[in-house]
């Protein structure tokens, strides 16, 4: 038994698709939807993410504006900056490139985001809408891995799925979003004793620990549907996910690649966000 590879760039290209014609639809009434990234120090890796970003949005009809920041830049900067965007009605949506140079303090960076702008759904608002399952935005992986499963018709509902990680950013809202389409939901982390043998017990394996190759064959159950939020470098430099690809292939039922699937999935969440925020304000002129 070989798995079925999830094809990332038809189901990224069917989504993004849809929300262009919905980005038109809301410049036609008069707003376009806008987004603001903000990028402190140089990185190289934020630096890739935040062209992508950029890109992505221009693509799909919508407002795009990049400010790069050199990295001494100070942690008073950077709010004053966020408070200017927050009162932008050009801009919808605001994101603060992760991780800030060591002396500013992320956390405070992003609760001087106004939640109705926090389209990477971080400030502590929406993360509590979220764990009190209601409306507003969603973190952007864990959406992007449901909207995955969803659109490759995996029933959720009843089925046990088993998250590896318990980041802010993936695995605990990733836990949450599983519990809110009514899967029954095991977190392991890297105290968990005999991970295997609970990971094999899974429908649906979501790994994102930031480990190369970290799961197995061993770690699968036949079947399984897997979810490989990693993206690392091996032994040789090349790109890989935090499941060994090969090996788990065998065994898997389902199973993303890395490159090229969960990261084009969470840039588009970013876009339906964005599209989303901008709906509820209405509120931009159609730049021209």
């Amino acid at each position: 038994m070989t798995a079925e590879v999830i094809n990332g760039k038809e189901l990224v290209g069917e989504i993004r698709e849809e929300i262009k014609n919905e980005v038109h639809q809301l410049v036609q009434q008069g707003t376009q939807p806008g987004l603001a990234v903000v990028l402190v120090g140089d990185d190289p890796a934020s630096a890739v993410y935040v062209r992508n970003k950029a890109k992505a949005c221009e693509e799909a009809g919508m407002y795009s504006e990049v400010h790069r920041l050199p990295a001494e830049t100070s942690e008073e900067e950077v709010l004053s900056l966020i408070a200017k965007l927050n009162a932008d009605e050009r801009i919808h949506g605001i994101l603060v490139q992760s991780p800030p140079p060591k002396h500013i303090d992320e956390q405070k960076v992003i609760d001087a985001i106004d939640p109705s702008k926090d389209v990477d759904c971080f400030h502590p608002v929406n993360v509590g809408n979220l764990v009190l399952g209601k409306e507003g935005f969603l973190p952007c992986t864990p959406a992007g891995v449901i909207e995955i499963l969803k659109r490759k018709g995996v029933e959720i509902k009843g089925k046990h799925a088993v998250v590896i990680g318990r980041s802010h950013i993936v695995g605990k809202p990733m836990a949450m979003l599983l519990l809110r389409e009514d899967a029954t939901v095991t977190v392991c982390h890297s105290r968990t004793s005999n991970m295997a043998e609970i990971t094999s017990q899974a429908d649906i394996l979501v790994v994102a620990v930031g480990r190369a190759k970290l799961v197995g064959k061993e770690h699968v159950k036949p079947g399984a549907v897997v979810i490989d939020v990693g993206m690392n470098r091996d032994e040789n430099g090349k790109l890989c996910g935090d499941v060994d690809f090969e090996a788990v292939k065998e065994t898997a039922g389902l199973i993303t690649p890395v490159p090229g699937c969960v990261g084009p999935m969470t840039i588009t969440m970013l876009l339906q966000n964005t599209l989303e925020a901008a709906r509820k304000t209405g509120k931009s002129s159609v730049r021209v």
